[in-house]
């Protein structure tokens, strides 16, 4: 079975890199339908300016919409919504998410909900998962589609700047852990649906989606204490940014760190990026800022941060340590139990970084099930996909969440 989501996920992979751009295509889907536009060009992602004076997690707007696979209908019932959250300045902004549920028949007062939060897409509008899920095409609907499979209402956040005006806040920790918290709400909150406005919710999210689910699950009890969270799967985490950025500096996955600094910046004014770029470096991040991983991965792969500063150790400088100190996760204490997992061969995140935040965790008496699984960084979101599902299930049922901690 895992082999069967491991085809499909590359093969949609694959389509989504291979296949022109909806401006580029004459016609509409087989079925009559009509390519979406991209959220740049599609009025629902603009939000309401000003923002309007509601709570967090308000539905400001919504809309039903056709999920696809490999560009086939699938069967489920799927809203697009535009909900109020919270930037990482404490401020009101907005973002957008989908929300969808298999057609089975089944009372949707009765289903949980789990809140999936997608790995690295990128940072400009076409990489969002609630356009890419229109059109068809995004790499983990696979994941997604298990989780409705097992008769879950599924909410998938764009995160903020992704669908909305960008660029994306990528490993912004607050608001992104504020937007899947914000999403859950609005999730339960839509009347087209008819969610229990207390349905057991679960998080669950691998690599961007790692960070996101854990930084939710240690918000969620000060932040939105009325999500009736019961626990939070977490795999491939980035514990710690500055590690991380060490680590892939230089290797095949130096565009990730050059991403990262485009995200924090928009979150974090007070970095000044453009401050410590050179010509080559203000090119990158302009490049960067509207572009998803395929393209950014593949042309800045193999570099050097040093390559596009004006200073030997931008990572150094005391103004972007205390940024990245800020991002990195065990500072708080989740109040609902997790299951982490991690490759043993995890290429791009540091094994050693998770070792310490489950430490910390446990050593805070939080009930953490840890897993460790052969291979390398994007073999497992696949592989232990299984386990986190099942684990998912069995605190939707009530029993006693298992624990590693000794």
């Amino acid at each position: 079975m895992f082999r069967r989501g491991l085809i499909l996920a590359t093969i949609t992979a694959l389509l989504a890199l291979v296949t022109p751009g909806v401006s580029a295509r004459a016609a509409g889907y087989p079925d009559g339908n009509s390519y979406p536009l991209p959220p740049n060009a599609d009025s629902f992602y603009t939000p309401p300016n000003p923002i309007p004076h509601v709570a967090p997690g308000t539905i400001l707007r919504s809309r039903p919409v056709t999920v696809r696979g490999l560009g086939l209908p699938m069967p489920v019932r799927s809203y697009q919504v535009l909900y109020r959250s919270t930037d990482t300045q404490g401020r009101p902004d907005v973002v957008s998410g989908t929300v969808a549920v298999l057609q089975d028949g089944r009372s949707d007062v009765d289903r949980p909900l789990v809140v999936y939060n997608i790995g690295t897409h990128g940072l400009g509008p076409t990489c969002a998962p609630s356009y890419l899920l229109r059109l068809g095409f995004d790499p983990e609907e696979p994941l997604m589609a298990s989780a409705i499979a097992r008769g879950y209402a599924v909410m998938v956040t764009d995160y903020e700047g992704l669908g909305t005006p960008g660029p994306h806040t990528y490993t912004a920790g607050l608001s992104t852990g504020h937007a899947v918290l914000d999403g859950a709400r609005a999730a339960v909150h839509l009347p087209d649906l008819g969610l229990n406005p207390k349905a057991k919710t679960a998080i669950w999210g691998y690599s961007e989606g790692g960070l996101a689910s854990t930084w939710a699950a240690e918000l969620a009890s000060t932040y939105a204490p009325d999500v009736n969270l019961v626990g939070t799967a977490a795999g491939g985490v980035p514990a710690n940014l500055e590690h991380a950025a060490r680590l892939l500096d230089g290797g095949y996955g130096s565009g990730l760190v050059l991403a990262a600094a485009v995200g924090l910046n928009r979150a974090y004014p007070q970095l000044k990026l453009d401050g410590i770029l050179n010509d080559a470096g203000k090119q990158a991040v302009a490049d960067i800022a509207s572009q998803c991983v395929e393209q950014f991965a593949a042309k800045y792969a193999f570099k050097k941060i040093a390559d596009y500063s004006t200073v030997p150790d931008p990572l150094g400088l005391p103004r972007v340590r205390a940024i990245l100190d800020a991002n990195s996760l065990g500072r708080r204490i989740p109040a609902e139990p997790m299951h982490i997992y991690h490759a043993t061969s995890d290429e791009l995140l540091p094994l050693a970084d998770v070792h310490k935040l489950v430490a910390d965790y446990c050593r805070h008496g939080l009930a953490v099930d840890y897993r460790e699984y052969p291979g390398e960084h994007l073999w497992v979101a696949g592989s232990g996909s299984f386990d986190a599902l099942d684990w998912i299930a069995g605190r939707f049922a009530g029993a006693a969440a298992p624990s590693t901690c000794s």
